[in-house]
């Protein structure tokens, strides 16, 4: 191993695998914000849902689908002037921020469309009938029910998006990525890729296993409360 490939190891790998984890969190957290009201709407206003409403969730659904249908390459280049204008570069790891989230929103809207479409309709029905308020039945019944099934969908989503920040990191935008290509793959440095590679099977694996983790947890303590 060459000093510049350990100086290279020991610094610049740590610094941007904290990027990349930086990217992933954040977009994640965006992504939240967004897709799920977006994927509770699509679910209550589908038909014979809470709220049908064919027209909204029809076009919702269209939004949804033409964002998910985006490769995440032509998407990120499409979008350097709206990134651009936004935080006033396209480059680096807060700007590769904004391409992540947009990929991440109608991922994760549908992955929550799905996971609250899994809650009993018997138990929505028997909240109506208790009278409680639209609000309410998302709150408390409908959110609680499909929590282990949101969990999944957010590690899901994750996971996803470690795959496009190294993607991000080809085309400016930092992380593990940027270390492989332009340090390893340019510069023919074979253990320096290995490394970078390793760190995003490792990262990812992580993020799966405590995604599954929490997501028993809850389902265990779940079916001690339903048999005690």
């Amino acid at each position: 191993m060459t000093p510049e490939t350990w100086h290279l190891m020991t610094t610049w790998v740590p610094y941007e695998l904290w990027n990349t984890c930086y990217m992933v969190i954040v977009s994640t957290g965006i992504a939240l914000l967004i897709g799920l009201p977006l994927g509770i709407v699509l679910t209550l206003t589908d038909r014979g849902h809470l709220k049908e409403q064919r027209v909204i969730h029809q076009l919702l659904g269209a939004i949804v689908n033409i964002g998910r249908s985006f490769p995440f390459a032509i998407l990120m280049v499409a979008l350097i002037p709206f990134t651009r204008w936004l935080v006033g570069t396209s480059l680096g790891t807060t700007a590769a921020i904004i391409p992540l989230s947009i990929a991440a929103i109608p991922f994760l809207a549908r992955l929550v469309e799905a996971a609250l479409k899994e809650v009993d309709a018997g138990v929505l029905e028997a909240a109506v009938v208790m009278g409680s308020t639209l609000r309410q039945l998302i709150l408390k019944v409908l959110l609680p029910e499909a929590f282990p099934s949101l969990v999944l969908a957010v590690t899901t989503t994750m996971i996803n998006l470690i795959g496009y920040s190294a993607m991000a990191g080809t085309m400016g935008g930092g992380g593990l990525g940027k270390i492989a290509i332009q340090y390893g793959y340019q510069r023919f440095n074979l253990p320096l890729m290995v490394v970078t590679v390793l760190l995003l099977i490792l990262l990812v694996q992580v993020v799966q296993w405590l995604g599954q983790r929490w997501a028993k947890k809850i389902q265990l303590k779940r079916s001690k409360g339903a048999y005690s």
